[in-house]
């Protein structure tokens, strides 16, 4: 166990301590002698003392009614002192080794293994000491160390995924703006040429600006660094202009839109937080949805809630997809995934969980999407 323990230079001493050995001692011999006087008090039997010229019994034992007697021989206090002491050690001892079984074992353990996480290893992994059956606190300790260790390597993973996405997403439109920049610099090009390629050069710093923007719209949510104010507003009113926004957008690939809302429901929230909620998802449905489609847009209101479902006929999402879906640079359907940088959703999923509203999605491949929004109204 010292070998151990000297491992580890913060670890300055051991718990079995003299200190510890000497109290243990004391309050054995207090007790001791406190039991010997009660049994000297009641059964007034104080053989070990030895008589000084007073009359005993026929035993030869100093009477009860005479009370002058010589002090406890000294080899007596030795003897009990001696006798204690090994008891006190032995009771030491014995303590000292549940605690170290029980107790100091199990923390080593957890300690070792914890300092292996602080140095990046999450595969980290402590088995419990008993059964379950004979769980005790730590067992049950280092079954949440197990689940921590595994959620900070997801936590992780998802970092690393986060850089390596972002470096994707950003080097994609440099090379397109630095490709096209690099073909206006020939010859010979006409004029229509100069002006696709400008156009092209427009379109990818504008995706790069809105990628750039999001992510730090997503950042200073997730961080809580965006002030969060609660005003009363008409919520089918932002529906109806945030719908209207994308109206160029739907009647140019010949969607069908339907809306069914009220024609007021007022609730508390932040009005320009919301609108990234609609802004997205009716970005989606529009993006998702094949030419000829329709695009359904519901509102209903309830005592307290607010329910507002966004429906299209698109591509629909398989269960893969829709369990990553809200997933930051998560985009399931490659085909699309040159008109979006797969944050639009995770922001909808942050605005939502701040305001204390729900989000769920149905989806089948071939039969559309219907993300559904339930909101408080105050």
């Amino acid at each position: 166990m010292k070998k151990q323990e000297q491992a580890d230079k913060r670890i300055k001493r051991s718990h079995f301590s003299w200190k510890a050995f000497l109290f243990t001692f004391l309050v054995l011999a207090v007790l001791a002698a406190g039991q010997w006087l009660i049994y000297a008090e009641f059964m007034g039997y104080p053989s070990l003392l030895t008589e000084n010229g007073s009359n005993a019994d026929n035993h030869g034992l100093p009477s009860i009614e005479d009370s002058s007697f010589a002090p406890v021989p000294v080899e007596f206090i030795f003897g009990m002192t001696g006798y204690w002491a090994l008891v006190a050690g032995a009771f030491s001892l014995i303590t000292h080794f549940q605690i170290r079984k029980q107790f100091d074992k199990p923390m080593l353990q957890l300690s070792k293994a914890a300092k292996e996480v602080a140095g990046g290893n999450f595969s980290v992994s402590l088995e419990p000491v008993h059964k379950p059956e004979k769980y005790d606190y730590i067992d049950a300790m280092f079954e949440d160390f197990n689940k921590m260790v595994e959620e900070l390597g997801s936590i992780e993973t998802l970092k690393d995924d986060f850089i390596a996405n972002v470096s994707h997403e950003i080097k994609s439109p440099l090379s397109v703006i630095q490709g096209y920049a690099t073909a206006l610099k020939k010859d010979g090009l006409s004029t229509e040429q100069r002006r696709e390629y400008a156009d092209t050069i427009v379109l990818a710093s504008r995706n790069l600006t809105e990628l750039v923007t999001n992510i730090l719209k997503l950042s200073k949510l997730e961080n809580q660094e965006i002030a969060y104010a609660r005003e009363s507003y008409d919520l089918c009113r932002q529906l109806s202009e945030c719908a209207l926004a994308f109206e160029e957008a739907w009647e140019k690939k010949g969607i069908l839109f339907e809306a069914d809302i009220e024609d007021r429901a007022i609730i508390q929230a932040d009005e320009g937080m919301m609108e990234i909620i609609w802004h997205n998802l009716f970005s989606n449905a529009v993006k998702f949805t094949s030419p000829g489609g329709r695009i359904i847009l519901t509102q209903t209101s309830e005592e307290d809630m607010v329910t507002v479902s966004i429906a299209d006929t698109g591509c629909g999402m398989d269960e893969e997809t829709k369990k990553h879906s809200f997933d930051k640079f998560y985009q399931g359907d490659t085909s699309h995934s040159e008109g979006g940088n797969g944050l639009g959703l995770a922001l909808v999923l942050r605005v939502i969980e701040l305001v204390g509203g729900s989000i769920s999605v149905e989806s089948e491949p071939g039969q559309g999407t219907v993300f559904t929004v339930t909101l408080r109204t105050a």
